[in-house]
């Protein structure tokens, strides 16, 4: 039983005492306190009956309509507590789906995060690729310059050597015509006659 069920019976009892008390006066009243009780005995019977119809009635009325009306008040508390724990389940759910969200978004943010961090050292991997390729591209050039150089150089010195032979070549013969003369020319005849014939 409920606390308002104990209420209503308790207001009912109240109820049914204060009638009675009621009632007991009326009857001091009836007697009027001179010893003539006969119609006063009459009326207190008559008053008792249609009090005591009084409180069948009541009681009846009580019965029949406390009943419905507790129904209500439980049917409706039921109700109420349904709404609550309903209420209560779709506030866990929210808070676990609120969980869950905000660990998808933590995760979301450290994978954001590892990709930023890869991308930036992909970057400077590949900057350190391009920077060892053009040193080396560098040094290949720096060599392909110095070969170039070296056989320029060797060129060049091959042609001052043609250049200083041939020269000298003419230089020579120029002293020799100046200076070779017939008597030298029959002299290197005889001289080649007598080495062949030497041989022979």
């Amino acid at each position: 039983m409920n606390v308002k069920g104990v209420r209503m019976k308790t207001k009912l009892t109240g109820i049914l005492a204060g009638i009675l008390v009621v009632a007991t006066a009326a009857s001091a009243l009836a007697t009027g306190g001179d010893g003539h009780t006969a119609d006063g005995g009459v009326l207190l019977k008559d008053f008792l009956y249609r009090l005591f119809n009084f409180a069948v009635t009541f009681g009846l009325l009580a019965y029949f309509i406390t009943k419905p009306i507790r129904k209500g008040l439980a049917g409706r508390r039921e109700g109420i507590e349904k709404a609550l724990a309903e209420a209560k389940a779709a506030q866990e759910k929210a808070e676990a789906k609120f969980a869950e969200y905000d660990d998808k978004l933590t995760k979301a943010s450290a994978e954001i995060d590892d990709i930023y961090a890869a991308i930036k050292r992909e970057g400077e991997m590949e900057r350190e690729r391009i920077l060892a390729n053009a040193r080396e591209m560098a040094l290949k050039i720096e060599e392909e310059a110095k070969k170039s150089a070296g056989l320029e150089i060797a060129k060049a010195r091959v042609q001052l050597q043609r250049e200083a032979s041939d020269m000298a070549l003419k230089l020579a013969e120029e002293l020799l015509k100046k200076n070779f003369n017939s008597h030298d020319q029959n002299r290197l005849v005889d001289e080649y006659m007598k080495k062949v014939g030497e041989l022979h």
